[in-house]
């Protein structure tokens, strides 16, 4: 058995935990719990982690490397990252992490990651806290937040980010004037878990440097006459990444067969799970976004061995910068990140028939029960319903630029060329919600799908926001809009200005053949297609509508029961229906009904297709630098849905997008353009008719409440605002409000003599003890410190202590 580190040897594979190493003098010494988050820049560390996901321990180990650490540092991490890797069996996922360029989740883990100067080797020394070193933080990032120790100096400032000026019992939180709220929020609330006891934490905007509390103090240290900023744009935007498009991501194949290293490129994207083989093992570049190490379970062992530091060598070819994030993953325990950049990642095999279209499973389906999806909100958005679809419903037709209300008797009938809008209406807990969906045939025209969504939008304007949006493109129907019909859901060909005064089969024509989907009215809806013979197919049900002696069901051997009750519903439930089962049409004169006869036509039994990996992932998305980036929140909750943004929900077939209370008005008229470049740029080559919903903050239904676990429906209204907090902090803080020219408001304090403020136990209560030299009179200063109160506040405050300790007075 190969050796391990001891520091390494009480790591066990079946524990949830959580380790923090650091490398000092070329070893592995443990960190305290207390010190986790807390990085120096001259240093490496290496982290375990491990928790348990849907009943298997998923383990992860990462190296992190700071700017200032040396080479022999950041070898000796890489090298016992291997270690412990063999250590638990070769299951963990390797990351690697450079300081500033931390990936998602990595950050998860902390929270917050505080970076300080200063390193155990090369020469950097630790900080001890004896004797408290003035420090400047720049505080950055939305979700993981970096606090870096920058020069103390406004050189090292931008008008974009927030600051922390630590002074020990004095924090500064200075805010950029384009710093956004939540960032600002990030500043107040880093600052106090920095804060001690007793310590008074002072905001700062941009701008109000002269007139804060503790002005002087503060311009000791950053000399407001000398303050110049950078611009938000030249401070770098905040942490994200910009994603690749299928077609530009790579798979190489890495081979050593020759005894040295050769990486071959196998295809570009989009890319499959087939394409792997795992007798080898493979490179997936995802440029800049991070690049996988994907090891076969048959790979040789110097494969295996070296994976790492090979993927590292790749790295440095293609000239990556240090940001480039490199993970290693093996053979059979891929984390979702690395599933998400195939277009197709089965599940395993399970027994029973199941097929992909539609992602209609042909099971029986129990009566469903509407007031479970309000109980239980986590099945509502399994299942993306947020009832039975039995509410009230109001449809319209897009006709000439507005909308023409259709008959009831009409709903549920669809023309591909056409587009419509459905108000939906339905009760949850007593109150009344609101869907509106708009529909898009495939062959509609670009005025009528503008018009769809707009009319979606005024709509919901009328209601007062309060409406959920959902856009929905043929074919990819979400369930919840298919009960709406109650398995009475058809699509014609062609399209329909108006729908006039005759029913649809009349317009149509007398006969025409209709393909069935679905096993329960839940799930139903019947296409149109072409009336010949090839249009079959032995897996599914097909309705011929003829004249007399009425409507044909067709049954390919394949098709199961409920599948053929749906199309006795799809035929209007008439009695005088012909059920007809493949092999006996000729008994029928049945192929006689079609345009040319009997054909050859799909008869094959289907193949079992698992339905692909979907892992459900939150993001906070951005255009604003021409790019489209994204920063995806991990292991996310409610707390993560940030007021002031807009923010994405991927959640397989649908695509939401969720609008905060304090979403700027671009933000918001763009959401949904940035929700359809995310498909578009979706590195597994997404269907560009993924279902786009739009929810607003305080409206969410429980199809989407459900991927978040316990939803708080008061999480916000129970909040504080970035202003309560501030005016919080000013109510705590321990000094008083300057006069206008800066200096405290000595002359109109209370004298007493030096004896009476040294006998502190005879003072009144109303003295403050923090700062007794203020109690004495102008004369009486200047003989205790032989200089006059002005000339006393300009000194350091470390001088001030120093004086004030002397004369018993601190």
């Amino acid at each position: 058995m190969t050796a391990v580190d001891p520091a390494f040897k009480n790591v066990t594979r079946n524990k949830e935990c959580k380790l923090v190493w650091r490398i000092e003098n070329m070893k592995v010494v443990p960190i305290a719990k207390n010190q986790y988050g807390e990085f120096f820049s001259g240093d490496s560390y290496i982290i375990y982690y491990a928790k348990e996901k849907s009943g298997r321990m998923e383990m992860h180990i990462y190296y992190w490397l700071g700017k200032d650490s040396s080479q022999d540092e950041e070898g000796v991490a890489a090298y016992k990252t291997v270690e412990l890797d063999d250590h638990l069996g070769g299951a963990p996922v390797q990351h690697r992490e450079v300081e500033g360029s931390e990936s998602p989740e990595f950050g998860n883990l902390f929270g917050t990651i505080r970076t300080k100067k200063g390193g155990h080797a090369s020469g950097f020394k630790h900080v001890t806290e004896e004797v408290h070193v003035p420090r400047l933080y720049q505080v950055k990032g939305k979700r993981t937040v970096h606090v870096t120790e920058v020069e103390k100096s406004w050189s090292s400032m931008n008008e974009g980010d927030s600051y922390i000026l630590d002074l020990g019992k004095t924090i500064f939180v200075w805010q950029g004037k384009k710093a956004n709220l939540s960032e600002k929020m990030k500043g107040a609330e880093t600052a106090r878990s920095l804060a001690e006891p007793n310590t008074n934490i002072i905001i700062v905007e941009d701008g109000e440097e002269s007139s804060c509390l503790e002005s002087a103090k503060f311009n000791e240290h950053l000399p407001i006459a000398k303050k110049v900023l950078k611009s938000a744009e030249e401070g770098g935007a905040d942490e994200g990444f910009a994603r690749k498009s299928a077609a530009q991501i790579k798979l190489y194949k890495c081979s050593d067969e020759s005894g040295t290293l050769r990486v071959q490129e196998v295809k570009g994207g989009p890319l499959e799970k087939s394409d792997l083989d795992s007798n080898d093992t493979f490179i997936v570049d995802n440029g800049e976004a991070g690049c996988w190490m994907w090891v076969g379970k048959n790979a040789s062992p110097k494969e295996r061995k070296e994976s790492v530091m090979n993927l590292a060598v790749y790295v440095k070819t293609k000239k990556y910068s240090r940001k480039c994030t490199q993970t290693r993953v093996i053979d059979g325990g891929e984390p979702a990140e690395f599933k998400m950049l195939f277009k197709k990642w089965p599940l395993p095999q399970v027994s029973g028939k199941v097929y992909n279209p539609n992602k209609i499973a042909k099971t029986v389906q129990t009566k469903f029960d509407a007031s479970t999806m309000h109980a239980h909100p986590a099945q509502s958005a399994a299942t993306q319903m947020v009832d039975d679809g039995s509410g009230f419903k109001v449809v319209y037709l897009v006709e000439d630029f507005k909308l023409v209300k259709i008959e009831q008797k009409h709903h549920g009938q669809f023309y591909g060329g056409d587009c419509y809008v459905i108000h939906y209406t339905y009760k949850s807990s007593g109150r009344e919600n609101h869907i509106i969906y708009f529909w898009q045939g495939l062959k509609s025209t670009a005025d009528e799908k503008g018009t769809s969504a707009l009319e979606a939008v005024r709509m919901d304007d009328e209601l007062g926001g309060a409406a959920v949006q959902v856009r929905v493109v043929q074919n990819k129907e979400p369930d919840h809009f298919l009960a709406m019909f109650e398995g009475k859901m058809i699509v014609y060909s062609g399209g329909k200005s108006g729908w006039g005064n005759s029913p649809p089969d009349k317009q149509h024509g007398d006969t025409y053949l209709l393909q069935v989907r679905g096993t329960s009215p839940l799930n139903t809806k019947a296409i149109e297609v072409p009336r010949r013979a090839a249009s079959l197919n032995s897996n599914d049900v097909f309705v011929l509508m003829a004249k007399p002696p009425g409507p044909y069901i067709w049954a390919g051997k394949g098709s199961t029961g409920d599948e053929r009750e749906m199309a006795k519903r799809v035929a209007g439930d008439r009695s005088d229906h012909q059920m007809i089962v493949e092999g006996q049409e000729d008994k029928n004169n049945f192929w006689s009904l079609f345009e040319h006869g009997k054909e050859p036509y799909p008869n094959d039994p289907r193949l079992q297709e698992p339905e692909n990996f979907a892992q459900i992932r939150l993001f906070q998305c951005s255009n604003a630098s021409g790019s489209f980036k994204v920063e995806e929140v991990s292991n996310f909750t409610q707390q993560d849905l940030v007021e002031d943004d807009v923010m994405l929900l991927d959640a397989g077939d649908t695509v939401f997008l969720w609008i905060g209370k304090g979403a700027n008005k671009i933000e918001k008229e763009n959401s949904e353009k940035s929700a359809l470049e995310y498909i578009a740029t979706d590195p597994s080559g997404r269907n560009p008719n993924t279902v786009v919903g739009k929810v607003k903050q305080g409206f969410e239904p429980t199809n989407f409440t459900g991927f978040f676990g316990v939803w708080d429906t008061e999480l916000w209204s129970k909040g504080k605002t970035y202003e309560e907090l501030k005016k919080d902090f000013a109510e705590q803080c321990m000094v008083q409000e300057p006069a206008a020219n800066g200096v405290s408001n000595f002359h109109e304090k209370p004298k007493y003599t030096l004896e009476e403020l040294v006998a502190k136990d005879r003072l009144p209560e109303t003295v403050d003890r923090a700062c007794l030299e203020e109690y004495l009179s102008e004369e009486n200063f200047q003989t205790v410190f032989g200089m006059s109160y002005d000339e006393f506040v300009s000194k350091p405050e470390w001088k001030r202590t120093q004086m004030k300790k002397s004369k018993n007075l601190f």
